[in-house]
């Protein structure tokens, strides 16, 4: 640990974590409609609705939420900074943030059962005293975090006892209770199992399959990436982002062979589950950095950044937009909307969330052409200077 002091660095707005945000929150979309909203009851699947369930979860799955939850860490790092720069700790404002932001969450469970921002504030609570440390102290933090501590602690206790049984914190029974409001309640029962079963469900979802251990790692990642500038052209940044996306993809290219074919070869039931997780949570940050390091890469490199600052302002109002996603796709799968998911298979859930994309898309450029920052990214930034 050691005495805080700022960069004494202009953290200036950084259009290609932008263009980043605007890809992720898009893919989250695709991914959420395909889903049904967290709503596994689909039509017969034909041939090409497998197809197209198999390539989106490939490409987009565990890599969109990943990218968040890095540019969160960024974003914490950058307000802090800049008002330790004005002489000012940011992180009781940073508290208050996240109370405003779990807020925003309860009111996400009211229409999506799968709600990441409430996990997110606490995990950005969680990572708030660690946004003084070094950076040296952040890289040991990062690589235990890294190293899926839950996953080994399991598959060091499966060897030792071999009718151990893989982490159940029981998210199947919750996420169970939810389906009789999807299918025929009212917005209220969906609201209300949302908030009752949603909630715990996606924090004992997230223990038991790795995910909160990664976004932690994210959060941390994100800090450090803040900290050395990396998302700037400058100094021999595009040369390190080269060098991330070639370690990413060798990474990948070991990962995803192992990740599909050990775990079903060891026999002890709870050190193949352990497996399996583990090696997943690895495969997917590996193609998470190879997705960055290609967009900065192409965003600094090719003319191909015009066409990438088009997806800027979906990703400057990220907020309005994920919750937007929740209002609209349950409207369009739930039983109390247009049940849709009696009907819409995985193709044609693919176009309505590429439809509803590029809808919200529009209507961020109309709004950001008259306005400063998105509609709930103004609520939410007054919220949390209120009374200063």
């Amino acid at each position: 640990m050691y005495s805080y002091s700022p960069s004494g660095l202009p953290n200036s707005r950084i259009d290609v974590a932008d263009v980043l945000r605007g890809i992720a929150i898009g893919g989250i979309v695709l991914i959420h409609f395909v889903e049904h909203m967290n709503f596994y009851m689909f039509p017969e699947p034909t041939a090409i609705d497998r197809a197209v369930w198999d390539t989106l979860f490939f490409l987009l799955a565990g890599k969109m939420y990943a990218i968040f939850a890095l540019l969160f860490g960024l974003s914490l790092y950058i307000q802090h900074d800049n008002q330790a720069q004005r002489g000012v700790d940011f992180r009781p404002r940073f508290v208050w943030r996240m109370v405003l932001l779990m807020m925003f969450g309860l009111v996400d469970l009211c229409f999506y059962n799968g709600d990441i921002l409430f996990l997110y504030a606490v995990c950005g609570l969680v990572v708030l005293p660690l946004v003084r440390l070094s950076s040296r102290a952040l890289r040991w933090i990062a690589a235990v975090l890294l190293l899926q501590p839950v996953e080994l602690v399991y598959m060091i206790l499966g060897l030792s006892d071999e009718s151990l049984r893989p982490l159940s914190l029981g998210s199947g029974a919750h996420f169970a209770a939810i389906m009789p409001a999807q299918i025929d309640g009212s917005l209220i029962d969906v609201a209300a199992a949302g908030i009752e079963h949603g909630l715990p469900c996606n924090f004992l979802w997230a223990i038991e399959h790795g995910r909160m251990t990664q976004t932690l790692l994210l959060f941390v990642v994100g800090i450090l990436i803040g900290r050395s500038r990396l998302f700037y052209d400058e100094g021999d940044n595009l040369r390190k982002w080269r060098a991330i996306l070639v370690s990413s993809a060798a990474a990948f290219a070991l990962l995803y062979p192992l990740s599909e074919r050990l775990p079903e070869v060891i026999d002890n039931v709870c050190v193949a589950h352990s497996a399996r997780v583990m090696l997943s949570m690895w495969r997917n940050l590996s193609m998470m950095f190879i997705i960055v390091s290609g967009v900065v890469l192409l965003f600094y490199l090719t003319r191909a950044r015009r066409v990438l600052m088009a997806i800027a302002p979906y990703g400057k109002m990220s907020l309005t937009n994920y919750i937007g996603q929740s209002v609209i796709g349950g409207m369009l799968f739930y039983g109390w909307g247009f049940g849709l998911y009696r009907y819409s298979g995985h193709t044609m859930s693919l176009l309505l969330g590429m439809a509803v994309v590029v809808l919200q898309c529009m209507f961020c450029r109309w709004w950001l052409a008259h306005h400063k920052r998105g509609l709930l990214e103004q609520l939410w930034h007054r919220a949390t200077w209120i009374g200063r």
